[in-house]
């Protein structure tokens, strides 16, 4: 029988066959689709999962770099209050035990204050590179901020009171003389006069840091290395 006949006598098996070659077809052609639509969500997926780590990555170096800037930040404050009195006689005539080191508030103050400055590093970009360094770091600043402003505190609150009559009165008058030697309207013999009788008044009583002093004989150095005017006497 050759094909033709065949197909004439068998034209009916068109039918079913045509419906199963179709159907394999379309099944090829859906699985194809579903293939084409899982690889696209497979790609925006993984898409989704690069860029979003790269963005976490990115804010999380934005956090982290935000909070060495706030810490560096908090240290500077801190030694700024305390240079106020490191610069300030007339501030630590105030509050003298804020360097009497007898005090265990001003010791723990002082111990903190190294603490701090140990852990800082020259390059603050290595807090960023090593979350350790900066947790610790963060953690002397906030032991160096808490001891400050309880030396602090209780400096203020005792102020002189641990100090006899006669030695309040000794450091009433340093304060006068200190305020005389600043005086760009007094003569350099007077000047000269008052710093020495006001470091005399508080020889014992309150201890002065190098910076302190260096930063009174800067600003009166004038006065204190100019030979008197005439009609001056140099007293002592």
């Amino acid at each position: 029988m050759t094909f033709f006949e065949f197909v004439g006598a068998y034209w009916w098996l068109v039918f079913p066959l045509g419906a199963a070659f179709g159907g394999s077809v379309g099944a090829v052609a859906k699985n194809v689709r579903t293939w084409d639509e899982r690889r696209r969500r497979d790609r925006l997926e993984l898409a989704r999962i690069k860029y979003g780590a790269r963005a976490a990555a990115t804010d999380q170096a934005a956090a982290t770099r935000t909070e060495v800037e706030r810490t560096l930040a908090r240290h500077d404050a801190v030694n700024a209050r305390w240079l106020r009195y490191e610069l300030d006689v007339a501030a630590l005539i105030d509050y003298p035990l804020i360097t009497d080191m007898r005090e265990p508030l001003t010791v723990d103050f002082h111990r903190a204050r190294r603490d701090a400055e140990a852990a800082r590093p020259d390059d603050p970009a290595l807090l960023l590179a090593e979350p350790a360094d900066l947790a610790a770091y963060r953690e002397a600043v906030r032991r160096y901020e808490t001891a400050f402003d309880r030396a602090e505190q209780e400096a203020r609150r005792r102020r002189a009171s641990d100090f006899s009559p006669g030695e309040q009165q000794a450091l009433l008058r340093a304060k006068r003389f200190l305020a005389l030697a600043e005086d760009p309207a007094a003569g350099h013999a007077e000047r000269q006069s008052a710093y020495r009788r006001a470091t005399r008044e508080l020889e014992g009583l309150v201890v002065l840091p190098t910076a302190a002093t260096d930063a009174v004989e800067q600003r009166i150095a004038g006065a204190l290395g100019a030979p008197p005017a005439a009609g001056e006497a140099t007293t002592a």
